[in-house]
């Protein structure tokens, strides 16, 4: 189960939230994006089962999985793989990201892998994109993975029918394809996350059902906090231009860097009356950035909106803090004997109520489990409110028309 509470004032206008509603219902049955549709959807399972018979003998052998990917890509899988790493069904397969053309990082990555126990998963929706292409050429180049034996070692996910997947069907290797409409950032529950979550050992249908029945909740008017949050935030824009993740575990920080880039990319554009929109997302991890950011937010200009999102403490194993007194530091004292988690939970709970004290608007979001299903919710919670602010925005939450224009840059200089 995920829980919700809004604890900023939100003086509610019906109507407002009805048109708010009314025009992602517009957007999902007009299939202005297709990630509505990824949790109903058995393709991206069929798909993974149909490649894992057909290379069973490659399955068997893995150490290491290599995801060549960049941003959408790959920071949802890593998010989902962070998050539920701890779970028994996930298997000893190491995953390793490509996704810098820094050269320090790239050897670090490859360090001990080998051909005879790795699978290269490219992922790209075009293959076009000069980071993934780049780094690409390089694997091939250094594993020779287009001579004949080594080809099932290789791996492509993209759109159908895209240049990357003209390529691989040249090559004789294998192609799982996706929707074109389905943009890279609202990926995760397409094949792009699935495949290679599926070949770890987790449970996607649990992940794809966590997705499915919180969608259906919101359809049915049950997760009225979305529409609420959004318009409040949206219309707070030019005040409270900042929005602040503050999740208070470890197991989240892969999330928060999937959340910045949905956010950021999402919202940063130009609406339809010409004018500049968006909001600045910002990661942080409680309890240390307490000791990094809280002084700003408390005392800064109150510019920003704060969610924090936890983990039930009472469900999870524990180690406790020692009962050893240390001489001069005996005002520490107090914390002997308590668990981390309940320390980590009051950290959580004091930050909240200094800044509810201070007026500033927070809400919050507390998972009972770290599990499949509720990960699944958690993917599904980000996406419809991304979607909920940009319909207010009246932009285009699903394009990235100032990343194509980079993109352009880089190749008349390196041209």
């Amino acid at each position: 189960m995920v829980k919700f509470k809004l604890y900023f004032d939100f003086i509610s206008n019906q109507q407002e939230q009805n048109d708010l509603f009314d025009r992602l219902i517009f957007e999902k049955e007009h299939q202005t994006s297709g990630y509505y549709n990824l949790p109903y959807d058995h393709r991206a399972i069929e798909d993974s089962i149909n490649y894992m018979k057909h290379n069973d003998d490659i399955i068997r052998s893995l150490k290491y999985i290599v995801i060549i990917g960049i941003g959408g890509s790959s920071l949802g899988l890593k998010a989902i793989d962070t998050m539920l790493y701890h779970l028994s069904n996930r298997n000893g397969i190491s995953i390793k990201f490509l996704e810098h053309t820094d050269p320090l990082k790239i050897q670090k990555s490859l360090d001990k892998v080998e051909l005879k126990n790795t699978l290269f998963i490219v992922i790209s929706k075009s293959g076009m994109t000069i980071e993934t292409t780049s780094l690409m050429k390089y694997c091939i180049n250094r594993y020779n993975l287009l001579e004949s034996s080594n080809k099932k070692r290789l791996l492509v996910i993209t759109d159908l029918d895209s240049l990357l997947d003209k390529w691989a069907k040249s090559q004789d290797i294998y192609s799982i394809k996706i929707d074109g409409n389905i943009g890279g950032r609202f990926s995760v529950l397409s094949s792009v996350g699935i495949t290679p979550l599926m070949l770890l050992g987790y449970n996607v249908d649990f992940i794809l059902k966590g997705a499915r029945n919180f969608q259906d909740s919101f359809l049915r008017r049950s997760e009225e906090h979305i529409l609420q949050k959004a318009l409040f935030i949206a219309n707070s824009n030019s005040t409270m231009p900042m929005n602040i993740l503050f999740s208070y575990s470890s197991s989240f920080r892969d999330f928060n860097y999937w959340y910045v880039q949905l956010w950021g990319e999402s919202l940063g554009k130009i609406n339809k009356d010409s004018k500049k929109m968006g909001l600045t997302p910002i990661s942080l991890i409680g309890s240390i950035d307490q000791h990094s950011f809280l002084q700003l937010i408390l005392e800064g200009k109150r510019d920003k909106t704060i969610t924090f999102l936890g983990i039930n403490k009472d469900k999870y194993n524990d180690i406790v803090i020692p009962n050893v007194e240390l001489s001069g530091l005996d005002s520490t004292n107090f914390v002997n004997n308590i668990p981390f988690s309940r320390l980590l939970a009051t950290q959580q709970l004091a930050t909240m109520s200094v800044l509810q004290e201070e007026g500033i608007p927070t809400d919050s979001i507390q998972l009972d489990l770290l599990n499949e299903e509720n990960v699944g919710s958690l993917i599904m919670y980000y996406e419809l409110l991304t979607s909920s602010v940009g319909c207010i925005f009246n932009i285009n939450t699903y394009n990235q028309p100032a990343v194509e224009r980079g993109k352009r840059f880089l190749y008349k200089m390196l041209s």
